[in-house]
């Protein structure tokens, strides 16, 4: 990466505190989506913990993405930059 280009892309140790490995395998699998949309349920057809969601909302790993009209109670959120910085750092 030349100069120029240096900081466009957030570092490691801008993401902060690393991730626990339940929130490292969700962000992980928004990285694969477009957009960075992160899963509502994990591998095992289970839906993913409301606090693996709060605790990377919390940390700017994630944000909320659009409200879901038909299960309101249900966070749809994408990857942030910061939660990139910390996958590029795993």
């Amino acid at each position: 990466m030349d100069a120029a280009n240096a900081n466009l892309r957030p570092s490691a140790e801008d993401a902060g505190p690393k991730p626990s490995d339940v929130q490292l395998a969700w962000l992980k699998r928004g990285a694969e989506q477009p957009g960075g949309k992160l899963p509502l349920f994990n591998e095992y057809g289970q839906r993913i913990s409301p606090r693996t969601v709060r605790v990377c909302l919390e940390k700017g790993w994630a944000e909320p993405w659009f409200w879901n009209a038909i299960k309101p109670d249900w966070l749809v959120c994408k990857l942030t930059r910061k939660g990139r910085a910390v996958l590029d750092g795993d």
